[in-house]
């Protein structure tokens, strides 16, 4: 399952649960989503732990990315996204 997140124009297709890429390619996907704190503490803990912090992490990567893309400024794209996202309390709607 995916949400989309949009900011100025630019969407951001953000799987979520758990991370079969990070699974499967590790510390190379917060490089390739630009993300480079996550990239360089997934390097670190990969390498402190012998991948194992990896299989962990996987768990968890699509909630932080996903939290990272809002408080930097995205917003749901769509309405499956926007209700996805306030049914797991990461967004709420502010109505002036």
């Amino acid at each position: 399952m995916e949400i989309n997140l949009v900011k100025n124009g630019v969407v951001r297709v953000c799987p979520v649960g758990f991370s079969w890429t990070m699974f499967f390619f590790g510390f190379f996907v917060p490089l390739l989503r630009s993300d480079i704190l996550w990239f360089c503490l997934d390097l670190i803990l990969a390498s402190l732990t012998c991948t194992f912090g990896n299989f962990i992490l996987c768990f968890f990567y699509n909630g932080i990315y996903i939290r990272s893309l809002l408080s930097d400024g995205y917003v749901p794209a769509d309405e499956f996204s926007k209700h996805y996202l306030i049914s797991k309390n990461l967004y709420r709607e502010v109505c002036m």
